[in-house]
């Protein structure tokens, strides 16, 4: 009699606590619904307002690429026309014969090219030296060095006009392109955070081998910043591209202008003379491959500045 009424007790207890637990069940359940909701509820929030800010920065590419293929009525005419029709490719044409195109890109790919690697060798070196080798004041010396990031352009500008003009440099691409094989603060700063995450035993491994440290940089430490090398380069390169201030500074004859500043005096001299759908014509034609180069090398661009701050 004991034990029955004993398993009767514990059949009523069990009987109790099953809608107690069904209750807590449901009520769990209806919280990760609630929760999953407004995840998804964000993430939408989160993807439209990516989506007009998207708009409202393309907005402008967008009106160059379709004004640049547009006739004359098309472009004054209102409300704006949002698809020319027909579409007048002659802009092109008529802006890469008016605007000496080839002249101006030559001058531009030769500063960018060897400025790129200026820059990719001289700051590679330099961080090198502060992240793989020990040696005394590194540390101050490489604060000193990200302090000259606080030394506004404007500053040294007058001064270095004064050295190029000297040196006879002004009216050559020598001010442009020479002071970039002596490294930059900013491009010394992610080869160095790169250096860093990168293991010392590959190091010690090739010293144990008998190479220098010429040696383990060039054959070991370069092959794996790919990254890094990418980020700095592409950098350089579309600082170069768009660079408006320094030609205009230190270049006088039209023959060695940049695209930039050959735009600029295009835009200046002919806008009375041509359409404006040839003057934006000839701004898409320098401005489309710095957009494009930019997103053929945006993973490697993407990787390059997230691993740069991995280890400090």
């Amino acid at each position: 009699m004991a034990e029955s009424r004993g398993l009767a007790s514990v059949s009523d207890r069990t009987a109790r606590k099953r809608p107690l637990s069904a209750a807590v069940e449901l009520q769990r359940t209806r919280a990760r619904r609630i929760r999953r909701a407004r995840e998804i509820g964000g993430r939408v929030v989160v993807f439209l307002l990516l989506c007009l800010f998207g708009f409202v920065f393309a907005l402008p590419l967008y009106w160059m690429l379709i004004t640049s293929l547009k006739t004359d009525p098309q472009i004054f005419v209102f409300p704006p026309v949002w698809w020319p029709n027909p579409i007048k490719w002659q802009n092109y044409v008529r802006a890469v014969t008016v605007f000496p195109f080839p002249l101006y890109a030559r001058n531009t790919l030769t500063i960018c090219i060897l400025s790129m690697l200026g820059q990719t060798i001289s700051s590679s070196l330099c961080a090198y030296g502060f992240a793989r080798i020990q040696w005394r004041l590194r540390e101050p010396l490489f604060i000193l060095v990200l302090s000259t990031m606080m030394l506004p352009y404007q500053v040294t500008q007058i001064p270095l006009y004064i050295v190029f003009r000297r040196l006879g440099w002004i009216n050559t691409l020598r001010p442009l392109i020479v002071p970039n094989f002596f490294g930059h603060a900013y491009n010394i700063f992610l080869f160095r955070q790169f250096f860093r995450t990168i293991p010392n035993e590959l190091s010690d491994t090739a010293r144990i081998d008998g190479c220098n440290e010429l040696g383990i940089y060039w054959r070991i430490i370069l092959p794996l910043s790919r990254p890094v090398i990418a980020t700095v380069a592409l950098f350089d390169f579309l600082y170069n591209w768009n660079d408006f201030q320094g030609p205009l500074i230190y270049l006088q004859d039209e023959a060695k202008y940049t695209l930039s500043l050959g735009l600029q005096s295009f835009g200046g001299v002919y806008s009375r003379n041509l359409e404006p759908g040839t003057l934006m014509a000839a701004a898409a034609i320098v401005v489309l491959p710095a957009i494009l180069i930019f997103f053929l090398a945006q993973r490697t661009f993407i990787q390059g500045i997230t691993l740069t701050g991995i280890k400090g």
